[in-house]
């Protein structure tokens, strides 16, 4: 199986995503914080590689920005 190329760090989100998330995100236009919070987490979970960790790592940095996602 091919390497995924490391993109992070990716804009302002959180390393601990991983480096297929990041990377999934980046190329849905997604780089940071701000842009996840103007998406649902059903919308982040459709994209490839973006998993319920992801989620759960995502919602604590928005939270600690005081951001939340989109509501669906």
């Amino acid at each position: 199986m091919a390497e995924t190329p490391d993109v992070r760090p990716v804009g302002d989100l959180p390393y601990a995503i991983g480096k297929t998330a990041a990377r999934e995100l980046s190329l849905n236009g997604i780089t940071s914080l701000q842009q996840v919070s103007e998406h649902s987490k059903k919308e982040l979970l459709a994209i490839h590689g973006v998993g319920p960790k992801a989620i759960r790592i995502l919602e604590e940095a928005l939270a600690a920005k005081g951001l939340a996602y989109r509501e669906a």
